[in-house]
């Protein structure tokens, strides 16, 4: 017979190594910025080892997978491997992961512990147990597959020969080779036996093989003789023999005698360039393989989330019964179905985690999905569920119409949380869970808040005190203290001096005038507008003295403390679109002016860095979830008066990438669309760049009922029997104040879904009338929900209406050019917004419009700070009011957060504790750990 045809190895491996490159290349031009990442890990310094690896290295170059090269010294321990390998089993980026063996260290190390350490998923060496486990019975499409044998199969799929029902002979039964070579042959169909070095019939069984497979580590232990005829060889030996015409002395054969084999075979693998070549590209193919695979699992696309069923009751049990009720996931999985990396997720126990902004960069490229927020009519003091109705709408679209949807939602304060209001994470059965966590620490961010704010405050009074008590060069010694011989500007110090347009860096050459400008901050007591903050409602800190002690020297002033939640810092959180970004605006932070007239900046004060350090880990959006299961960033809380009263855009742009295009993130507005509504167009949208599709307005009976002329409403009474009895008088009277807000929504050329949230009390003809009063006020849609008592599946209608309005035209616009006159900016805002005839501007006013357009804040928008309880000034003005004037008292400024507030009437920024507080009712369990009583 002929000569066996030659199964070259590098012709195949090269054939391989195009494919590959091929798939790579339009891998990468599917997800840009991604690249199949391969780890190699070596310990010690072997020459073979270093061979090997430069050979996988240059092959991973060729096809344009990222190769990375982990070297350890021959002194790591176990321990030491241990924890590269728990590492690079979390990084992200590295999709196949190698050790290459043997492990050269002086040190005792359980190989196969080393090997079992790598996660099953990025196995590309095929060599744990538990990929072992699975190519033994058979799961060839969930496994790797070690890179020899799977070499092997690929060169006897060359030949064209049909495996299945074949007879295969292995010879060698390694674990890198034999047993996982005599495995994939059986699954192939094959009928397999393998031998050994010991099994005494050995050229018997040989002689029965149509395909021979060797791998015993004997040179030239098969002779030709002993072959079928027409078999397929191949040969996977390396040896050594001598050979006195090498200038080696010796040179490489296989296992199998190849002159007389090839003789006998159809098929034969040469030594060298037979079976090695193709061990390499198949490790390249496995990574790549690897790659896909995480792809298809982690793309942005069809989330696959364990929803929980909810057990419905009548009547409705309190909010934290329903709460304990329900066991929440765990954040581990629930961050996981979503799409985010283990090393994106912080944990902060089991119920909540923080997510890095890592994950808005490795996303940059993929499509935003659905912008969707949450406002409401002019409500009562008692609130008309615009948290509520965010759950359910996300309960709706994800665990009921299976959409990607986000909820981004406000973190609480904890003072109403122990005071009047209790908790604030929606209500029924429509919560963020679990609820003692969302309305109590959290992960802490308010306790940075509060730090950060009164390291501020502190540095403030300080300052003051040091420049009133010491000369200028002795504040410049102190400020600017010599250490070790040496005098040197901080870097904040340095941005002082260029602000002050003294561009010098040598603290010994400033002018006794430079130094003066450079040590006094002059500060102006009478306008310092930072505050001291707490998160407790606590009234008699509503004004104070500080000072007093005889070490403050008599240098006493009145002050304040304001609840954490209103000060600027938590405004800059939420409008921060970084790390860095966040930085720069707590630099800009005005805190009071000098005596000249100047800004004073927490950059002046040298304390911009550290309140970064204080605020680092704030930054990070907290993940919780849903009682049915579906994803909330609980993010931020800045005051709906003072400040803009929305979530953060961190939050908000994370979610939206996760979702994907054809996903939903539903946030929230505070208070009614007058203010919470106009502040997230006009203010965060006008920062972050975003752009609404749908805005949801939420109506009641009850406020419309009031707005129509009914009795007033007070938190604590009882309502009067006009609201728990059909009254359609009412409520048709009060649509005005509907009217007014689905204009309102419309001004800003988005449309507007109306969910009427039905209460008990409410009746079918009521219901039925808002939801006309809507359509025919311009509503895109108008539907009753029932979610506080049905969970998603009462706000279902509302979830498909959304849907459909997401597609309609949308003409998104801002209401006024920030470059306008400040006064003009608040006029827009009163006329068009509130109705107003005017604006009056009382003399303070005036006075601070001329200050910050002089200090140059004029372009910043407007955050109005104003009663939720009238679209007028006047809380008492229910229903639309028109015609009146708008009395601005005061305008003040939050630099760093990047607006202006005007004040309409006096503000409150620090809450009282009622007679009967919330903190009678709460309680801790100490047996369970439970805690009870919160609402």
């Amino acid at each position: 017979m002929a000569p066996a045809e030659i199964l070259s190895g590098k012709i195949v491996s090269g054939q391989v190594r195009e494919r590959l490159k091929q798939q790579v290349i339009e891998m990468t031009e599917k997800f840009p910025g991604f690249r199949p990442g391969l780890a190699i890990l070596q310990v010690g310094n072997r020459d073979d080892s270093n061979l090997y690896i430069h050979m996988k290295l240059k092959a991973a170059a060729e096809i344009g997978i990222s190769a990375n090269h982990i070297k350890l010294p021959n002194t790591a321990t176990e321990a030491d491997v241990l924890k590269c390998i728990a590492s690079l089993n979390a990084d992200p980026a590295v999709h196949g992961f190698i050790v290459q063996l043997p492990l050269d260290s002086d040190n005792p190390i359980n190989t196969e512990k080393i090997t079992n350490a790598v996660a099953p998923e990025k196995d590309v060496d095929g060599l744990s147990s538990i990929n072992a486990g699975k190519l033994s019975r058979g799961d060839l499409g969930d496994c790797f597959i070690p890179c020899t044998p799977k070499g092997c199969m690929e060169l006897i799929r060359q030949t064209g020969v049909q495996v299945a029902g074949k007879r295969a002979v292995v010879i060698g039964r390694s674990k890198i080779v034999g047993a996982p070579m005599h495995d994939l042959l059986l699954w192939n169909n094959a009928t397999v036996t393998t031998c050994h070095s010991k099994t005494s019939t050995l050229a018997e069984e040989v002689g029965k093989a149509d395909i021979l497979v060797v791998a015993a580590g004997r040179a030239e232990m098969v002779k030709g003789e002993w072959i079928k005829p027409g078999a397929i060889v191949i040969d996977c030996g390396i040896n050594h023999v001598p050979d006195s015409t090498k200038a080696s002395g010796k040179r490489v054969v296989g296992d199998v005698a190849y002159n007389s084999a090839k003789e006998k075979a159809s098929f034969i693998t040469p030594v060298p360039g037979g079976v090695g070549p193709m061990t390499v590209a198949m490790l390249m193919q496995s990574t790549v393989e690897s790659a896909q695979r995480f792809l298809e699992k982690f793309q942005p696309g069809k989330w696959t989330i364990q929803y929980n069923q909810l057990t419905l009751k009548m009547p409705v049990p309190s909010d934290i019964e329903i709460s304990k009720s329900c066991m929440p996931k765990p954040i581990e999985q629930v961050a996981k179905e979503v799409g985010l990396f283990p090393d994106e997720v912080e944990l902060y126990g089991q119920t909540k985690a923080k997510v890095q902004l890592s994950v808005l960069k490795r996303l940059q490229n993929q499509p935003d999905g659905k912008y969707v927020v949450v406002t409401g009519i002019t409500p009562t003091p008692l609130g008309e569920g615009k948290s509520t109705t965010t759950v359910g709408l996300v309960q709706a679209l994800g665990a009921h119409l299976h959409q990607n949807v986000f909820a981004c939602v406000r973190q609480p304060s904890q003072g109403p949380t122990f005071g009047i209001k209790g908790g604030a994470a929606g209500g029924g059965y429509c919560q963020v869970i679990p609820m003692e966590e969302f309305n109590l620490h959290l992960t802490g961010d308010i306790h940075a808040i509060t730090a950060a704010n009164n390291l501020v405050a502190a540095a403030i009074d300080a300052r003051m005190f040091h420049e009133q008590t010491q000369s200028d060069q002795a504040l410049y010694n102190r400020l600017v203290p010599s250490v070790n011989g040496v005098r040197k500007f901080s870097e904040i110090q340095i941005r002082r001096l260029q602000k002050l347009g003294i561009n010098k860096t040598d603290p010994m050459a400033l002018t006794k005038e430079e130094v003066n400008a450079f040590v006094r901050l002059d500060i102006d007591p009478g306008t310092i507008t930072w505050q001291r903050v707490l998160d407790t409602n606590d009234r008699f800190l509503r004004k104070i003295t500080i000072g007093q002690s005889a070490t403050e020297k008599g240098f006493s002033r009145t002050a304040q403390f304001d609840i954490t939640v209103s000060s600027e810092i938590m405004a800059v959180l939420a409008l921060a679109d970084g790390l860095d970004d966040m930085k720069k605006r707590f630099g800009r932070m005005v805190v009071a002016s000098s005596k000249k007239g100047q800004p004073v900046t927490a950059d002046d004060l040298g304390v911009t860095g550290a309140l970064a350090v204080l605020m680092k880990d704030t930054v990070k959006p907290n993940l919780m979830q849903t009682l049915e299961g579906t994803p909330v960033f609980v993010h931020a809380g800045p005051f709906a008066n003072i400040a803009h009263g929305n979530s953060s855009v961190l939050a908000d742009k994370i979610a939206l990438k996760l979702v994907g295009k054809d996903g939903f993130v539903v946030t929230e507005a505070g208070f009614g669309a007058d203010i919470g509504m106009e502040k997230f167009f006009n203010i965060k949208c006008h920062y972050s760049g975003l752009r609404p599709h749908v805005v949801v307005l939420v109506a009641t009976v009850r406020a419309l009922k009031m707005h129509g002329g009914g009795p007033a409403v007070t938190a604590g009474v009882p309502l009067p029997k006009e609201y728990t009895e059909e009254n359609l008088q009412l409520v048709a009277k009060g649509c005005s104040n509907l009217n007014k807000q689905i204009q309102n929504a419309r001004m800003f050329g988005v449309p507007v879904v109306v969910a009427v949230n039905a209460f008990k009390t409410d009746t079918k003809a009521e219901l039925a009338l808002v939801v006309q009063h809507a359509k025919e006020a311009g509503a895109f849609d108008a539907v009753e929900c029932t979610h506080w008592a049905e969970g998603g599946k009462g706000a279902l209608a509302l979830a498909r209406a959304v849907q459909r309005a997401s597609q309609a035209p949308n003409n998104f616009r801002f209401l006024y050019n920030v470059e306008l006159p400040i006064v003009d900016k608040i006029r827009l805002i009163a006329q068009q917004v509130y109705g107003a005839r005017d604006i009056e501007l009382l003399p303070e006013a005036q006075e601070k419009v001329a200050l910050y357009t002089k200090q140059g804040f004029g372009n910043l928008p407007i955050c109005m700070a104003k009663t939720h309880l009238s679209l007028s000034h006047d809380p008492e003005q229910k229903g639309a009011p028109t015609g009146f004037v708008l009395p601005i008292r005061d305008v003040r400024a939050s630099v760093g957060a990047g607006f202006l507030y005007p004040l309409v009437g006096t503000m409150s920024t620090m809450p009282g504790l009622p007679t009967r507080p919330c903190f009678y009712d709460i309680d801790l369990d100490p047996v369970s750990g439970e805690v009870n009583g919160l609402f």
